[in-house]
């Protein structure tokens, strides 16, 4: 049995939640990954998942197993790449994680210009509004909007973002512009919950005046909050980037303008090691130019 191909299969069906799926990522026909898992897990004398018609789940052998065998196919790819690397060229595969629109607007222009730069080159970039697992997803960079916890990752500060409170002009028609954050607690709010559950908003210098909010509607998708905003449901907290069209074409407008929210970092984190492979150091450095933080 070729262990670490196992442990690829293995690694891919975790990742995409079934045998079919891991099948359709890594080009191989599902009996194959179905029997590379059942020789690994003879192998290993384990049961590495929990099996029905709907669902395959990781058992927690399997879950301790992922995240050993993650490390040393990492390991692995990071040896290979840097050997390439040190041939001169930037080439290989780089993978990047970013917020959805934040992504789409200014991450995008860096990616084409780093493929038109280097042919030889391939990005996976996945945009979602979550904070993925770098080690397990096989991230090299990940781009993270907001103030991270300490981790063992590094991080690089490439861009800062303004939150703005926005709603529709039909909703201040009906309810009134609030003139003060205390106005707050007598209006309607949005909460967007792509990455944190907030129950509240910071105003003024560093954030100091804490404002509480009891959101009428969560939703977990930007373009939910926006639709909802626009429709005249209540207040939403956005980042300046998120409402920008919204604003040009006028069916959101921004309120408490002179009592703005604490700007936001945008932070590029990855793992000490990385920095070593060429293509992860000319991404950093090319998303460096993505603005000027402010």
């Amino acid at each position: 049995m070729d262990r670490l191909k196992a442990m690829t299969i293995f690694r891919a069906v975790a990742q995409e939640g079934g045998f079919a799926a891991a099948a359709r990522r890594l080009g191989l026909s599902p009996p194959v990954v179905t029997r590379a898992v059942a020789d690994l897990e003879a192998h290993l004398g384990l049961t590495l998942f929990h099996r029905s018609t709907r669902r395959v789940e990781l058992t927690e052998g399997g879950a301790r197993y992922l995240e050993d065998a993650g490390r040393i196919l990492e390991q692995i790819d990071t040896a290979e790449r840097r050997v390439a690397g040190s041939r001169g060229a930037i080439r290989g595969e780089l993978r990047i994680t970013a917020p959805v629109m934040y992504g789409q607007l200014h991450i995008m222009p860096v990616v084409a210009a780093l493929l038109r730069a280097h042919p030889e080159l391939n990005i996976q970039l996945l945009l979602l509004d979550r904070n993925v697992r770098m080690e397990e997803e096989g991230i090299d960079v990940a781009v993270r909007v907001g103030a991270q916890p300490d981790s063992a990752y590094q991080s690089v500060r490439i861009d800062a973002v303004q939150q703005v409170v926005v709603a529709s002009p039909g909703y201040l028609e009906r309810h009134g512009t609030p003139l003060t954050p205390d106005d707050i607690a007598g209006h309607a709010t949005i909460l967007s919950t792509t990455v944190e559950r907030r129950t509240y908003w910071r105003f003024g210098e560093r954030g100091r005046i804490r404002v509480p909010i009891a959101p009428r509607l969560s939703v977990n998708a930007i373009a939910a909050c926006l639709a909802a905003a626009e429709e005249g449901l209540g207040l939403a907290c956005l980042f300046d980037y998120q409402a920008a069209a919204a604003l040009e074409r006028g069916s959101l407008v921004t309120v408490l303008d002179r009592i703005r929210l604490t700007p936001v970092p945008v932070q590029l984190l990855f793992a000490a090691d990385r920095t070593r492979l060429p293509a992860v150091r000319a991404f950093i450095d090319a998303a460096k130019s993505v603005r000027v933080p402010g």
